[in-house]
């Protein structure tokens, strides 16, 4: 009885040590009497856990508070620079890496393209690896600081196993990324892009209740997070959410994954990019250029027309499916909303005799393009914010 009374002490202590972390995160200074008012704790039981965190290095004293009357409460301040991660964001056409800090701030980010025949696993594994050791170099951190690395991936992950099942659009099946611990001397983790994506916005939204959501990752190709009961559901196989393969358009383009007439070849970006070329006959991939010339040109109208009859046929099917609070739209489409919000929105709710507009919200990710890359790199972080969300 004695052992399992310990254990709980020591799970009691852990949950208030992140609690406090939480809690700084939010309000980046703050004294010991506010701790403990704001989280409900004694006074005696914030001073050791600060302590602690002040010798772990991810809180300081910063001077003291002003006071009506008796002994100046001592400030504490988080310091986001205590630990750092690194989160990577693997594409077809290229791959993105961000080195951030505890505040989730980017210190620095590096991209490169990928060739079109598409390098092996075990050549992008050593580009990345060879890229984190020199902003490692650059900014002179510790390694004893670096918490992790995370991937964000598009396919079908396992992150119990660190297994990459299958990414048909990377031509990747069944990468055990466990053998690359021991190259990048860092813990690593793997995460389906929509999932981290998801991930990313529920954390960094902590003002926004909602506890069903949808986020819809709109890049390369199309794939979505799904939020149940503020869990992040994957299904039996690990597959759910890989709307991006539903079949739009019967017998229409074949798609890498086999099947025609798939989601993603008429509604992600590169799909938009690809009609703009094809018509235009340009090689251009700046979504910019095309949404400018939805202003004034009537084909680029055309274009964006049809583009949003097939995302809302989408989002419309996913909205049946799921019965969502919020749809959340994201990629570097979203930077272009008020291009064809509006137009979409209607679309979405038109012909859905089930649903009227007000039940299920449609909105834009804020954090655009980045927020399957935060996700990754957050990912890292579950141990020390203790946010880790339950896989149904």
């Amino acid at each position: 009885m004695k052992k399992f009374k310990v254990i709980d002490q020591e799970m009691i202590k852990q949950i208030n040590k992140k609690n406090i972390i939480q809690l700084l995160y939010k309000k980046s200074q703050i004294t010991k009497q506010e701790i403990s008012k704001e989280l409900h704790i004694s006074i005696p039981t914030v001073i050791s856990n600060v302590n602690e965190l002040i010798e772990e290095g991810y809180l300081d004293e910063a001077g003291v508070a002003e006071s009506t009357g008796g002994r100046k409460p001592i400030i504490i301040r988080f310091l986001p620079d205590a630990r750092y991660s690194f989160g990577v964001c693997i594409t077809p056409s290229k791959i993105r890496i961000v080195l951030i800090n505890l505040k989730l701030e980017i210190i620095k980010e590096e991209e490169f393209k990928l060739s079109k025949k598409l390098e092996s696993i075990d050549i992008m594994m050593n580009r990345i690896k060879q890229c984190i050791d020199e902003l490692v170099d650059e900014f002179k951190i510790p390694k004893n600081k670096i918490i992790g690395v995370g991937f964000s991936l598009p396919g079908t992950v396992n992150e119990e196993k660190l297994l990459l099942v299958n990414a048909p659009n990377l031509k990747l099946y069944n990468v055990d990324f466990k053998k690359y611990e021991k190259l990048y001397n860092y813990k690593l983790f793997i995460e389906n892009e929509a999932n981290a994506a998801a991930y990313a916005e529920t954390f960094l939204n902590p003002g926004k209740v909602i506890k069903n959501l949808v986020f819809v990752s709109i890049t390369e190709g199309i794939g979505a997070g799904i939020i149940i009961n503020d869990n992040l559901y994957k299904g039996n196989n690990k597959h759910a959410g890989e709307f991006g393969h539903m079949t739009i358009v019967k017998d229409g383009e074949l798609c890498n994954c086999g099947k025609r007439g798939c989601f993603e070849l008429y509604a992600s970006e590169k799909a938009l990019i690809s009609k703009y070329n094809e018509e235009f006959n340009v090689e251009s991939k700046n979504l910019k250029e095309f949404f400018r010339l939805t202003k004034t040109n009537g084909k680029a109208k055309e274009i964006l027309y049809n583009y949003i009859d097939y995302l809302a046929e989408g989002i419309k099917n996913i909205i049946l499916i799921t019965d969502p609070e919020e749809i959340i739209i994201g990629g570097k489409i979203a930077y272009y909303e008020e291009y064809f919000k509006e137009n979409l929105i209607m679309k979405i709710f038109e012909e859905n005799s089930l649903y009227i507009k007000g039940e299920c919200t449609v909105s834009f990710s804020k954090l655009k393009e980045n927020a399957s890359i935060l996700g990754a790199a957050l990912m890292t972080m579950q141990e020390i914010f203790f946010i880790s969300k339950k896989i149904i």
